[in-house]
């Protein structure tokens, strides 16, 4: 007779293990310690073999019936039923084990390894922003592919979706990291092949504009900005060159805006679109050094439409000629330029690890489409904001062994 779920349930523990018979040679073995498990007791070649089905009551009588009938299927065809179970489970486990190694190999696993080795050194900003690009722009396309199965393609699409939100040099870092993933893993026989290797950057991604503008050396600007400090011509020159250092705006930018443009309190500048090279709006978080400017520029022009206005007809901005002359005359003819501060802001904030696709949001160098162009000029404002600080800061450390040099 079967068992029922009243004489299972009633079967308490013994000072010894026993047996309540299903029929079939299936019983139920119950252990003193009050477990309850669902057993076969069947001869193979001679020889007497026990099978367990799984403990009561996570195996019901119906579930462990079952499987004893498939079980006894099985010996009858001539197979050990409990040979089969290993077999499956060795199986079971080599996929398990496959899949691990699969999963080890993935594009992913071996690029947090080549990162783990690569950022021994680095400063912890730039190994994060690195890491944060990765997870953000390349893992979610190829980050699940096993190392080998990562084609050009993939890579190409990957730098032309970064493209697409107008972050250029975002892209060709991409394509310069997976790379030096790939020859990571080629070196340790992780992979075969480096599909980054195959094209450069330049091949897919559409060509920047050039802008070539003279610029003095990052060694040389503690002596520009002493000499910038101390020119003894007009005192809107003055400013406008140090808000040119500060800001990094471009120069007609500058010399054309409006008070209604600047909100002091909120220490931040609103360029429209219309007034922007880009035809898009801008925003210039001003460092409290940059307000103090203009705070000392309010007290001269305050009581006219333009920051900046023109030495004759005050409703028209000043020359555009007027920042670069200053320059030329404090001996930086061919040497720097009014948007020469663009490009040294440009490279000293990416080589002290700000991330180049904030550096290039406030240099409004990225492109954007139509929908974008609302919000666009606002992303990362709080990370601009302190980068823009940081700048400043910078540029006043330099200014200070600048006015040294001078005085020694």
């Amino acid at each position: 007779m079967a068992l029922t779920i009243k004489e299972i349930e009633n079967a308490k523990p013994k000072d010894k293990k026993y047996k309540l018979a299903d029929g079939g040679g299936l019983c139920l073995l119950i252990q003193p310690w009050g477990g309850k498990f669902w057993l076969w007791r069947y001869r193979f070649d001679g020889t007497e073999k026990n099978m367990t089905f799984g403990e009561y009551p996570l195996i019901g009588p119906k579930d462990a019936r079952e499987l004893h009938f498939a079980a006894k299927k099985l010996l009858a065809s001539g197979v050990n039923p409990m040979a089969e179970r290993k077999a499956e489970a060795e199986t079971k486990q080599q996929e398990a084990k496959a899949l691990q190694r699969e999963a080890d190999s993935s594009f992913e696993q071996v690029a947090r390894k080549w990162w783990a080795w690569w950022s021994i050194g680095k400063s912890p900003r730039h190994a994060e922003t690195l890491m944060n690009r990765l997870e953000a722009d390349v893992f979610p396309v190829v980050g699940h592919f096993p190392v080998d199965a990562v084609q050009t393609a993939h890579i190409r699409t990957i730098m032309l979706t970064i493209e697409t939100r107008g972050a250029s040099d975002v892209a060709k870092r991409a394509h310069q990291s997976i790379g030096q993933i790939f020859r990571f893993a080629i070196a340790r026989e992780l992979a075969s092949r480096n599909p980054a290797a195959d094209f450069k950057p330049r091949d897919i991604l559409a060509a920047a504009e050039s802008e070539n503008f003279a610029r003095v050396d990052e060694k040389d600007l503690p002596e520009l900005l002493a000499k910038m400090d101390d020119y003894n011509g007009d005192a809107l020159t003055r400013f406008g060159l140090k808000l040119l250092a500060y800001c990094f705006p471009r120069t007609s930018e500058l010399i054309e805006a409006p008070w209604t443009e600047f909100d002091l309190d909120r220490a931040r500048w609103d360029i429209p679109a219309e007034r922007m090279k880009m035809k898009t709006p801008h925003i210039i978080p001003l460092s409290h050094q940059a307000v103090e400017v203009l705070r000392a520029l309010r007290l001269l022009t305050g009581n006219g439409k333009l920051v900046f206005p023109g030495a004759t007809d005050k409703k028209k901005p000043m020359s555009n000629n007027t920042l670069l002359y200053a320059l030329y005359r404090l001996g930086y003819r061919g040497r720097m330029t009014g948007h020469g501060f663009r490009g040294l802001a440009s490279t000293i904030l990416n080589e002290n690890d700000f991330d180049d696709e904030h550096v290039d949001l406030q240099l409004a160098h990225m492109k954007r489409n139509k929908v974008s162009a609302a919000y666009n000029h606002a992303k990362y404002l709080k990370q601009r904001t302190e980068m823009m600080q940081w700048w400043a800061d910078y540029l006043e450390a330099q200014l200070v062994k600048g006015r040294r040099a001078l005085a020694a």
